[in-house]
């Protein structure tokens, strides 16, 4: 009997795959732990009705990520920090200072452990961070630290 899976099986196979199963361990224990559905050809179109919606919303976030990342290659953010005699700085910028300030002066939503810094900000100046907007797409924020 095929059937399509709803869920991880272990040892029979992923969500959404179609795994071919004995008639009697589908009976007895696929079908009724709601652990996957027979492949009848109305349960196989909603599944491919089903892949080709995730693959749409996949595209949109793709693109809309690729859009995003040009819009904020062109753009800085200025942060200001307290500094000392001989313009050492007291602490350092981090990427949840960085997240804030991309929220407040950029208006953008981005998650702080998207934000790939290799070591804090200790130094004024002009820096360029890393930023995973997607799996598929990452891009360089201009980061101004000045003091304050």
């Amino acid at each position: 009997m095929k059937v399509i899976l709803l869920q991880d099986v272990k040892s029979l196979g992923k969500k959404d795959q179609i795994v071919d199963v004995s008639d009697g361990y589908a009976r007895n224990f696929v079908l009724p732990k709601k652990l996957g559905l027979e492949a009848t050809p109305k349960n196989l179109n909603e599944l491919k009705l089903k892949k080709a919606h995730e693959d749409k919303v996949a595209a949109e976030k793709l693109a809309e990520a690729q859009a995003l990342g040009k819009q904020m290659e062109d753009e800085k953010i200025v942060l200001k920090i307290k500094m000392g005699e001989g313009g050492r700085t007291f602490g350092s910028v981090s990427s949840k200072e960085i997240a804030e300030a991309v929220k407040t002066q950029l208006g953008h939503e981005i998650d702080k452990k998207k934000i790939n810094l290799k070591d804090p900000i200790k130094a004024q100046g002009t820096h360029h961070v890393e930023i995973k907007l997607h799996t598929q797409v990452t891009t360089k924020l201009t980061v101004e630290v000045v003091g304050e």
